[in-house]
């Protein structure tokens, strides 16, 4: 690079603004080897320390985006949606949106990631269905999308290399806190993949990297500015991760989980969660009017539509579309299931979430380091909610695990979490707010 790139991490320092190609060349001189990691780190910390304003983030943004490549689906003939969540725990609103989205007229053409840490990946989900192939090109994306509707595929290491690579700088250098630094490693991912809509869902509580509303908020806020700064539709919402959103944890349990849902077996918040995203996914595309959106939505879901989409979804890459009505026997079960019972009287006042989906990891449901092998059959299904009135040994879940050993442990842990005091509690809205 032609700028000598130690001025432009002392004018961050500083707490000068810097301009677009300034951002662009450090970016891309990290990208290509040219800029070590020391002097990234001494840049990421003064972003951190120094902030970005929003001509900066959405200059970080795009840098990132034209280190890779980017994906597109031309030629589909409805209108499309990308859905992202920012992590958390039993969130598994893609396998039910995906379909009921599709059964409304939209194409869902997702590129999604692996869990890492306590929170889980779609991918590793739909993986546990026997046979079923995520590692998709984009021409095989396009194609399922027009003809079933919904894809959901493995997102190409050469999509935004420079978010991955300032991404495990960042973790290693403790410079992961900054809602400008965060927002671009999201939106870089989320505008490489071009779709006509974006939906973002922003968690926050005790399972989600944002612990509060206001943190989640102004994350929000500051992805909206870089989706319309690239000239793109979006639509966001903040929302309750301060429980598990659904009942289970896992890979398997939670495929099984979406499938109980989509049949009419199940409901709760993770239903609910995702028939509000498909709503404003039809309203936003023009489909279906803002007062019918939610009603269009439930008559997707209830009438099985949706469910004959995830079927047509899971078939189409490659999986057994039995699954659907035989999850029990063709999903991967764990040999050990452990119940889980309330440790006392009272009402459930609060769950450690992040402790829950920590836990289900040690099982080996999920990852500590990327690409760590994951075991699809284990983990934990939660079924008290915050206000629910417990007694004293009351099954409220299930650890399932490959051994008893590992079931007594994550059993400790799970009792652990839960909050039970003497009086009743009130519970927290579902949705925040939506931005957008």
């Amino acid at each position: 690079m032609g700028k000598d790139p130690r001025s432009i991490v002392a004018a961050k320092r500083d707490g000068e603004a810097l301009p677009t190609a300034d951002i662009e060349a450090f970016v891309h001189g990290y990208a290509n080897g040219e800029i070590g990691d020391p002097l990234a780190a001494a840049f990421l910390m003064a972003c951190v320390i120094r902030g970005l304003d929003t001509d900066e983030t959405l200059a970080m943004t795009q840098a990132m985006i034209a280190s890779g490549d980017t994906v597109s689906f031309p030629g589909l003939t409805m209108p499309t949606v990308d859905k992202h969540s920012t992590g958390g725990v039993a969130d598994g609103v893609t396998l039910v949106f995906a379909p009921i989205a599709a059964a409304l007229g939209l194409g869902v053409a997702k590129l999604s990631g692996r869990g890492l840490g306590h929170t889980g990946g779609t991918l590793d989900k739909l993986e546990s269905i026997p046979g079923l192939r995520t590692d998709l090109s984009a021409a095989q994306i396009a194609r399922q999308v027009e003809t079933v509707g919904c894809a959901v595929g493995a997102q190409s290491p050469s999509l935004v290399p420079a978010d991955g690579a300032l991404y495990a700088l960042r973790d290693a250098t403790a410079t992961v806190p900054s809602i400008p630094l965060i927002a671009a490693s999201v939106m870089s991912k989320k505008l490489a993949v071009h779709t006509d809509l974006i939906l973002l869902d922003v968690k926050a509580g005790s399972g989600a990297f944002m612990k509060t509303v206001d943190a989640a908020e102004d994350l929000a806020t500051a992805c909206l500015r870089l989706a319309r700064g690239a000239g793109r539709e979006a639509r966001i919402a903040v929302t309750d991760m301060s429980q598990p959103l659904g009942d289970a944890i896992g890979n398997a349990l939670d495929v099984a989980e979406a499938i109980a849902l989509l049949r009419g077996d199940h409901r709760g918040r993770l239903r609910e969660l995702s028939l509000l995203f498909a709503a404003q996914a039809a309203e936003v595309s023009g489909l279906v009017p803002a007062d019918e959106a939610l009603a269009a939505a439930e008559r997707a879901l209830d009438s099985g539509d949706a469910l004959e989409r995830f079927r047509a979804m899971v078939q189409a890459q490659g999986g057994d579309p039995r699954v659907v009505d035989e999850p029990d026997d063709l999903l991967p079960r764990a040999p050990v299931a452990a119940p889980i019972e309330a440790p006392t009287d009272g009402w459930l006042s609060a769950v450690d979430a992040e402790s829950l989906g920590a836990a289900s990891v040690t099982l080996g449901a999920g990852r500590v380091r990327k690409g760590d092998p994951i075991d699809p059959s284990v983990g934990i299904v939660m079924r008290a909610k915050i206000g629910d009135r417990l007694e004293r040994g009351q099954p409220v879940g299930f650890v399932y695990a490959a051994n008893a050993d590992d079931a007594a442990a994550a059993l400790s842990t799970t009792q652990a979490a839960l909050v039970i005091t003497d009086d009743a509690v009130s519970v927290l809205p579902l949705v925040y707010d939506w931005f957008g």
